[in-house]
């Protein structure tokens, strides 16, 4: 008997964004009432002394890890900035499994693009300096009015004290996957201090986003405005399952 795709339970993956953990996703997921499962990156283990020999395939590869051992077999990828680089690989190795994608904030670099080639003149072309001559690690006092303009003092404290530097590779290796063909929505932070508006239009468009929706808050939304988040997530589930469904019918 022929297995009713429209009844298999749909799961979310969620992909966090540079020097952050899983746990930033903690409150979306609280309350959501589907699977989720929230990957980390290499290099969480703080008794790694150096991950600076790692590239993009490796971050790929270990997330991709993370994914295959889970047991929900459709998901949609919910990325958050430099997340959305390594979201790209990863819904391409994946694409069968995929059933939707979310970026928040993200970088989408076209293809053949990298993270730092997605930035605006002249930050791509200061950013690879600051990467060789100060590491991939903001002092604290650019974490709290970048990332963490937003959030209360406890909250941008946590952040600034957990942030843990990323290989330089991933932000200038290049992405050889496109846009998935599923899907796609672009959720615009209209108070983000690391992104500005008009780059996240130039995200949405690179994605060929099917939507466009904005929350009022900083780079961090998960911490800020977990609710907001939550409720985008569980609308697009309804476009995800009537997309499945025509696809099914047809």
């Amino acid at each position: 008997m022929k297995q009713d795709m429209t009844k298999e339970e749909l799961g979310f993956v969620f992909i966090h964004g540079a020097g952050l953990n899983g746990g930033v996703w903690d409150c979306v997921v609280e309350g959501l009432g589907h699977p989720c499962l929230k990957v980390e990156y290499p290099l969480r283990d703080r008794n790694v002394v150096s991950g600076q020999h790692l590239g993009l395939e490796d971050y790929v590869n270990h997330m991709a890890e993370q994914v295959r051992t889970w047991g929900t077999n459709k998901f949609v990828i919910v990325a958050h900035s430099l997340g959305g680089v390594l979201a790209m690989e990863l819904a391409a190795r994946l694409a069968e499994r995929v059933a939707g994608f979310v970026a928040i904030g993200a970088a989408i670099p076209k293809r053949g693009g990298s993270f730092v080639s997605s930035l605006p003149f002249p930050q791509r072309i200061i950013m690879p300096v600051l990467l060789k001559t100060a590491g991939t690690k903001p002092p604290e006092s650019v974490i709290r009015k970048g990332l963490c303009s937003d959030l209360p003092e406890e909250q941008a404290s946590r952040v600034a004290a957990e942030f843990i530097p990323e290989s330089r590779r991933v932000y200038t290796d290049r992405v050889q996957a496109s846009a998935p063909q599923v899907p796609k929505l672009y959720v615009k932070l209209t108070q983000d201090k690391e992104f500005g508006e008009s780059l996240q239009e130039r995200m949405a468009a690179n994605l060929s986003a099917d939507r466009v929706e904005s929350l009022s808050t900083g780079h961090l939304p998960m911490l800020s405005d977990p609710l907001g988040v939550r409720r985008i997530l569980e609308g697009f589930v309804g476009q995800v399952k009537t997309s499945r469904e025509s696809a099914i019918s047809s």
